[in-house]
This record gives C-alpha cells, sequence and structure tokens, in this order.
C-alpha cells in the first residue's frame, strides 16, 4: 500500500468503523456510515422489543434472535413494519440474519438512502444512493488490497453464514469428477405401482391425496377438525395423506423368507427388498451376474426414518400372541446384502426428509473412492401408525386441507405421504463400457448442515445456498444452464421462501438473469414422503428428461405473496411443455446445452442434499433386423405358472404400448436373456417378426396347445431326466454346434426344461443393448399386524387389533386424581370396562407433551403399552381379509414349517 494514500485512507476508515461499516469521503458528500448504522441497530431494537414486548434495554445485538422467543408470527409481523419504510424486502430475511448487529450490517450495506430515511438522518435520496455507491466502491477497493480486517473478523463471527465459496468460472476443470450412470430404477408411489403408471399421473398433472383408508385405521376418535382442539386433546386434524396401494403386500416364498417373519418385518422393509429386485432387473442384472461381474461389490444405501411398526406389537402382546413386529433401520439395507449376496458397504441413512438424496450422495461418494463398483440407493416411507400423525400434528407441521401447495398462496402445512424408490448407481464410463442401459447421469451431489438458526426445525437459507453452490460447482456446472428445479417446496408460508432464497443465493453467483429456470414440487401431488422425497423426485426428473417433457406442479395458480418470483431466476412450472434444452451463452460463446436439473431435500433437524443430474443421450446404433432367417428367442420364467402368465401380460402390455418395437425387438430379447433369473416354470418363444411374436403369447394366454415354436416346461419335473447331460462335457460344445447351424428349437426345448444356457453365446462380439422391461411380477399376500385375531377375540367380538382404539370415547385427559382412581377400580376388578391407565396415561402425556411445545416420546408410548397383561390366546390365528388365500393351507404358511 505503500506511496497510494487514497487506498490506506480507505484502509484505515474501514478499520476503525464500527462492525465493518466504513465512513467514506466522496464527491464531496459525507455518509456517517458509523452513526447510520447505531441509529439503524436502534430502530431495529425498538421494532423487535414492539413484537416481543420486551424494553429496548433487554435487547443485545450480538444476542441470536432465537433468545427472544421469536417464531414464524412475529417474523411475519416484523417483515410487515419493515415493509412499511422499506417496501419489498425478502421475506426471510430474520432467517438469513439471526442477530440484529448481522441485520443492521446488511441493511446499511445495501439499502442506506431507505435506512437514512426510516431514522430521519436525510430525506435527500438521491445524494445518499451517490455516496452508497461510492463507499462500496472504495469498500471494495480496500478489501482487495488489505484483505480482512480486524473489524471485520468481528462482524465475520457476528453473521449466520459462511462466505459462499468460488463461482463456476473460478473453479478448475481438473477438480470436477466423473459423472455417475443411473442405470436401473424402480419405484412405486402413491396411485402407482411402477414408473410407468407413475409418469402417467404426473403428465396428468393428478392428485394423488385421499383420506387415510380405512385398513390403515378408522378416523373415529383419531380425527378432529378443530385444529386447536386436535392439538390440545393429543388427536390429529389430519386425515389426508399421498398413501400406496398394497402397503402390506410381499411375496416373502419369492426371497425364501418365512410368511411368520415376514409379518414381524416392517412393511417398509419388504417394499425396499422389492424395489432393490425391480431397480437390478430394470438395468438387466441377476445376482450371478453382480457376483460374477462386479465380484459381489456392490453398496446398498437406504433412506428411512419412519418408525411406528413395533407399537403395535404391545397390544398383541397383551392379547397373548407370539407376534414380534419390529423395525430395524439397518436391517432394511443389511437384508438387501444378504439375500442378494452383495458385499459392499451396506448403511442406512437416517438424516429424516433428506435421508434418500443423502443415501444417494453417500453411494456416490463409496463409487469415487473405490470402495464398490455398483450401488443400490433409496429410501422408503409408510405412515404405519396413528401417532405419527399425531406427533406431526402436535408441532402444527400438517395441513389442514389436505393439499401441499408449493410456492402456492395459503399454504399451512404438508401432507403426509408414502413410496420407495431404488436406483442403481455406476461410474459413467464403465457403464458405457459394460453396455448398460443409462437413464440419466449424476453430475454432482452435495450435503451439509443449516448449523444453529432461530429453531432445531428452521432452516438457514444461506446454508441451502451454499449446498447448492456446492453441487454445482463439483459438477462443474454453470447456474445459467440448470433449467429445470425439483424443490423440496413443502408448502409452508416462510418455508418456502427460505428455499427460493437460498436457491437464488446460489444461482446468482453464476448469473443475473431472471426467469429462466422451471421450478416445481411432487409433494404437491403425492405429498411429503420424509425419507422417501428424495428419490420420488429423482424419478420425476429422471422421467420429464426421457420424455422431454416438464410436467405441472399442482396448487400453485395463486403463487406465495412472500415470494418475489419476478426477482428470481425462477418460474413455477404450472403446465405440461415441451422441456426444450436451453441455449445460452457463455464466456462468448452461445450453444445448446443438454437438459440439466437440480433437486433438494432438507431435513428437519437441518440436514441437507442437493444433487445435480443431466439427461444421457446415448449413441445411435443401428437396429439389429429380425428376420425368418435371424429370428428372436423370447425367455421367460417365473416360480410358478400364474406368475409366468403374468409376466406374458407385461411383456404384451409393453409392446401394446410401442415400449418394445420391431427396431427394439432384438434387444428385448437379449435383455429377457441375460438379464433376468431363470426360475422353475420356463417359456420359450421363437419368434421371425413383432406379429408372430404377440400371436403366439396371445393363444397362450388363450390356453390354445400346439403352438407353433412356442415351448413350455418346469424344471424339477424334468431334473432327473436333464442331469446326465448336464453332466457331459462335450454338452457345451454340442450347443455350439447347434447355434451355428441354428437348430434354435433343440437349445430351447432343453432350457425350459431346465438346462443352464450361456445366451451370449448366440451374439459373439456384436450383441443387442440391455433395455428396461416390466420387472418379475411378485405375489401380493397381504401381511399386516392388524389382521391378527387372537381366538378370544374371535370368540368374544371377531376384533382384531385397532391402533385407533386409544382415541375412541376418549375425553380431555382427567387430573392425575382421577386417573388414579380409575387405575385403582381396574386392580380391583380385572373385568372393568373402565379406561385403562396406560391409555390414560398415553393421552396425558401426549397432551403435556403439545403444551410444552415437544414431539411425543414415542420410547415412552411405547413403554406404557408393555404394562398390558398377557392373556392365553391362540397365537396361530390369522385374519384373511384379502380373500386371496385361506383356510389350512394359508395357516400353515405362517409358520416355518410352511417355507420351502
Amino acid at each position: 500500500m505503500e506511496g497510494e494514500p487514497e487506498k490506506i485512507e480507505a484502509y484505515l476508515a474501514k478499520a476503525v468503523s464500527q462492525a465493518g461499516i466504513c465512513a467514506v469521503e466522496a464527491a464531496g458528500s459525507k455518509l456517517d456510515a458509523g452513526l447510520l448504522y447505531d441509529k439503524t441497530l436502534y430502530h431495529l431494537k425498538a421494532l423487535l422489543g414492539e413484537v416481543t414486548r420486551l424494553s429496548i434495554g433487554s435487547i443485545e445485538a450480538q444476542e441470536p434472535l432465537e433468545r427472544y422467543g421469536i417464531d414464524s408470527i412475529m417474523i411475519t409481523q416484523l417483515n410487515a413494519k419493515l415493509a412499511e419504510s422499506f417496501g419489498e424486502l425478502s421475506k426471510t430475511l430474520f432467517y438469513e440474519y439471526q442477530t440484529l448487529r448481522a441485520l443492521a450490517e446488511h441493511l446499511v450495506a445495501e439499502y442506506a438512502p431507505e435506512c437514512m430515511q426510516w431514522v430521519g438522518m436525510s430525506t435527500d435520496k438521491e445524494r445518499v444512493e451517490e455516496t452508497a455507491a461510492t463507499a462500496r466502491y472504495a469498500e471494495e477497493e480496500s478489501t482487495q488490497i488489505a484483505g480482512q480486517t480486524i473489524a471485520e473478523e468481528a462482524a465475520a463471527k457476528s453473521r449466520s453464514y459462511v462466505e459462499p465459496i468460488r463461482s463456476y468460472a473460478e473453479l478448475g476443470a481438473e477438480e470436477t469428477r466423473e459423472p455417475i450412470a443411473i442405470i436401473g430404477m424402480a419405484g412405486k408411489y402413491p396411485g402407482s405401482r411402477d414408473m410407468n403408471e407413475y409418469w402417467e399421473n404426473l403428465k396428468a398433472g393428478k392428485d394423488c391425496v385421499s383420506e387415510i383408508p380405512q385398513e390403515r385405521w378408522k378416523l373415529e376418535g383419531f380425527f378432529q377438525p378443530d385444529k386447536q382442539e386436535a392439538v390440545a386433546d393429543g388427536k390429529s386434524y389430519s386425515k389426508w395423506g399421498g398413501f400406496i396401494e398394497g402397503f402390506a403386500e410381499f411375496d416373502p416364498l419369492f426371497f425364501n423368507i418365512a410368511p411368520r417373519e415376514a409379518l414381524s418385518m416392517d412393511p417398509q422393509e419388504r417394499l425396499f427388498i422389492e424395489a432393490c429386485w425391480e431397480a437390478m432387473e430394470d438395468a438387466g442384472y441377476t445376482r450371478e451376474q453382480l457376483a460374477v461381474r462386479h465380484n459381489s461389490r456392490v453398496g446398498v444405501f437406504a433412506g428411512i426414518t419412519k418408525t411406528g411398526y413395533e407399537l403395535y406389537g404391545p397390544e398383541l402382546w397383551k392379547m397373548g400372541a407370539k407376534i414380534f413386529p419390529q423395525i430395524s433401520f439397518s436391517s432394511v439395507a443389511n437384508r438387501i446384502s444378504y439375500l442378494f449376496n452383495l458385499q459392499g458397504p451396506s448403511m442406512p441413512v437416517d438424516t429424516m426428509c433428506s435421508s434418500s438424496l443423502t443415501a444417494i450422495h453417500e453411494a456416490c461418494e463409496h463409487l469415487y473412492r473405490g470402495e464398490c463398483e455398483l450401488a443400490m440407493a433409496g429410501g422408503v416411507n409408510l405412515y404405519l401408525h396413528p401417532l405419527s400423525y399425531v406427533g406431526l400434528c402436535a408441532n402444527q407441521m400438517l395441513s389442514v386441507d389436505g393439499q401441499c401447495k408449493s410456492f402456492g398462496k395459503g399454504g399451512n402445512g404438508f401432507v403426509p405421504g408414502e413410496g420407495v424408490g431404488v436406483v442403481l448407481l455406476k461410474p459413467l464410463s464403465k457403464a458405457i463400457a459394460d453396455g448398460d442401459p443409462i437413464h440419466a447421469v449424476i453430475r454432482g451431489t452435495s450435503i451439509n448442515h443449516g448449523g444453529k438458526t432461530n429453531g432445531y426445525t428452521v432452516p438457514n437459507p444461506t446454508a441451502q445456498g451454499e449446498l447448492i453452490r456446492s453441487a454445482l460447482e463439483r459438477a462443474g456446472v454453470h447456474a445459467r444452464t440448470i433449467s429445470y428445479i425439483e424443490a423440496h417446496g413443502t408448502g409452508t408460508e416462510l418455508g418456502d421462501p427460505i428455499e427460493v432464497t437460498g436457491l437464488t443465493q446460489a444461482f446468482r453467483k453464476d448469473t443475473a438473469d431472471k426467469g429462466f429456470c422451471a421450478v416445481g414440487s411432487v409433494k404437491s401431488n403425492i405429498g411429503h414422503l420424509e425419507a422417501a422425497a428424495g428419490i420420488a423426485g429423482i424419478g420425476k426428473i429422471v422421467l420429464q428428461m426421457k420424455n422431454r417433457t416438464l410436467v405441472p406442479s399442482l396448487h400453485a395458480q395463486e403463487l406465495n405473496p412472500n415470494i418475489a418470483f419476478e426477482q428470481t431466476p425462477f418460474v413455477v412450472q404450472q403446465e405440461l411443455e415441451e422441456w426444450k434444452r436451453p441455449v445460452v451463452e457463455l464466456d462468448g460463446e452461445t450453444r445448446e446445452y443438454p437438459r440439466m436439473a437440480g433437486i433438494s431435500s432438507f431435513g428437519a433437524g437441518g440436514a441437507n442434499a442437493h444433487v445435480i443430474i443431466e439427461e444421457y443421450v446415448p449413441e445411435e446404433k443401428m437396429p439389429i433386423r429380425v428376420t425368418a432367417h435371424h429370428p428372436v428367442i423370447i425367455v421367460l420364467s417365473a416360480k410358478n405358472e400364474e406368475r409366468l402368465k403374468q409376466q406374458v401380460e407385461r411383456l404384451l402390455s409393453v409392446i401394446g404400448k410401442g415400449e418394445v418395437t420391431e427396431g427394439n425387438l432384438a434387444d428385448a430379447a437379449y435383455t429377457l436373456q441375460v438379464g433376468r433369473e431363470a426360475m422353475e416354470e420356463r417359456l420359450a418363444v421363437i419368434a421371425e417378426s413383432l406379429p408372430k411374436l404377440v400371436e403366439k403369447l396371445q393363444r397362450f394366454l388363450e390356453g390354445h396347445d400346439g403352438i407353433s415354436e412356442l415351448y413350455r416346461g418346469q424344471v424339477k419335473r424334468n431334473k432327473e431326466a436333464l442331469s446326465a447331460l448336464l453332466e457331459d462335457e462335450d454338452m457345451e460344445k454340442t450347443i455350439a454346434a447347434w447355434i451355428g447351424k441354428r437348430k434354435y428349437a433343440k437349445i430351447v426345448n432343453l432350457w425350459v426344461k431346465g438346462l443352464a444356457m450361456d445366451w451370449s453365446m448366440l451374439y459373439g462380439d456384436a450383441k443387442p443393448q440391455r433395455i428396461s422391461l416390466p420387472a418379475y411380477p411378485f405375489a401380493k399376500e397381504r401381511y399386516w399386524i392388524t389382521d391378527i385375531k387372537t381366538k378370544q377375540a374371535s370368540i368374544e367380538s371377531t376384533k382384531s387389533v385397532q391402533p385407533t382404539d386409544i382415541f375412541v370415547d376418549q375425553k380431555t385427559p382427567e387430573t392425575a386424581a382421577n386417573i388414579s382412581q380409575k387405575y385403582e377400580k381396574e386392580s380391583e376388578d380385572p373385568n372393568s370396562e373402565a379406561i385403562p391407565s396406560y391409555i390414560q396415561n398415553i393421552q396425558s402425556h401426549i397432551s403435556t407433551s403439545v403444551k410444552m411445545k415437544k414431539m411425543p416420546d414415542i420410547s415412552y408410548l411405547a413403554a406404557e403399552y408393555e404394562r398390558i397383561p398377557s392373556t392365553m390366546v391362540d397365537n396361530q390365528a390369522y385374519s384373511e381379509q384379502d380373500g386371496t388365500t385361506r383356510g389350512t393351507n394359508r395357516m400353515r404358511r405362517l409358520t416355518d414349517e410352511g417355507n420351502e
């Protein structure tokens, strides 16, 4: 700085100013920034004191605002009062700046003219604006030559955020990492049994939220429409949710699990098992291929946060049933590794609402570190017990009208939602080399925590912005090239503005452009899936990319008035429209960029995750022609004949939808040959064209015999007959000779009887591509804990376990004295019809928790159940409410003896 007096003067002025606010002399005008800061801070104290009813003297500039009991209602009042003097300000200021000192610095730095008018220092607005601009320029100059002063360091300690990391332009290309390919994908969501139905619902803009199904629990005694009364009485003011069909269905024998063990498993674990299988098949892999080609080095990362299934246990034990419903988050991931024989990392991830995106982040990191070659990652979420709703209502988190109004006016909370989703991941270069189907690629991921805020569940917009910047820069992606954001968007009055503020902060580092990026949230369609919210959003993004279409976000015809979208890069997507690739000018070059999207998930406890996804455009290859001289061999198999017929029906369905055509028929045949496990019941068809294949499969379903070049067989029935051939060391040479002579009938005739066939021998080096085809049709057997009926219950009232019994005919919790008197009566009269003490204790605990603004203690509630005395009942009884399997056979299957 020697020899530059102007810069030295600027530096010294900045160093002695209060909290980094400089006093600069420019153009003959003087702005006493220190005095302006003092007066602005005083006015902020007076404003906070007015709202909180505290004296100005008791309010400290450096104290976190949460110390003064600030909440969302107070923030709304403060915003309204500031708007009277400042006009349109961000509605999230009190979330971005957590002390009055930090807020005063921000206002003086960015709104100096308004501050001076507010505190009465000047009415010459133009002169103030000119002076403020000169002051900011001088401050920037001094920062370049002097770095951070002592005053800046002190101010930094009081700030609630970290300085933004480098922009895209500052990031070296060598720091970006290889994208991760999504090679398999599966999911089940409200109103959708698979990803195809999910897409149809999204495309139609369907609201899949409904009332709580009767099969879950009764609304009687559980639902109280008046919000305040519901909270006070320990009930739910919400009766809506996004529920999946068949939540309790499972095919245990497919996975060699005893039905009785399946009944004890949390339905979330069962759903995740089937979803992982479907994702594996979607990628065209089998368990054997994962072991042989990848040495079983496959990781499993399962996002899960919901409990509740175990709460049914005590009621069952009271009646003497020896069933132990349980949930182990570790088991959700570990059982996949066990059943699929996977030897990579295996871990559950619980970061609340960001669990599945965090699981995907962890999967990508483990792939980068070489700790696995592939990774299964996703999440699952079910609402299995009414206490989950009661707890959320106690904290007033749920919507009062059953709508999740993401970015819409009148947002008042989220709607609970259910679902399960899984993706199979592999580094892009390896996926291309292995000929894997690629749905999309993950360009970058990032996780962080919001740190200390105004409350445990209060989000931090600046931390969210830093999260998104980190993901963009890890990916080496310029924010201007992002054309869609799948937002967290829980539909709350201030939560959504906080999210938009964080997004805007992240994008502003790269561009000042406005209105170029669509934003939406699938929560408006299916509710908030908590642990599975992220994977549901990724599924939506990938489907939009594959179909080159943006789908509407619902319930936002009138936008949230607390969000000035016209001042942001974002536009709420409200219609079905083509998703065009953006054409952007960067560094003087204008070109078309691929479709790219970001997705955010923010956990209620502050754990955040963001993922950047890009479309994948494969190289076009010449289709393999199918002729009479070069026919295709379609092979299907299943555990039993019923499932085999469903396999045929599913294949015909995708042919009818145009997903399998003459152009990719050879690919479909190859996928079914190498990408599906060969099971007991087998069918093979040799076809010279797609119409011929359809004709033969339809005739098979109609029950015709003697269909030309259609072969059927069972493995067990032909096991002995094939044993000699299987042991023949020349069998492989024989098969090779048949292939050379195109004697395919001999090959498939042996395959349907149990021959293990290496189908790659048919193709040599020019192999077709594996494509996405329908997964295995699992048996839909119902295993639900409340279906169990004890002998005593059957004789007396045929009443099964009902989770809402604790709410029926309940009044406001009585005094401790009355509860004690009732308990004494119960002890004297075992047949008393009085309300049991454990139920009253539960109600009392919930009510007390609500008054203290705390979540009810689930462990305490479960402990109260354990005080119930058990009685002698028939442990084998089971209700057949689904009507699919009845009688002695079903009873036998509920024991380990019934398991194969």
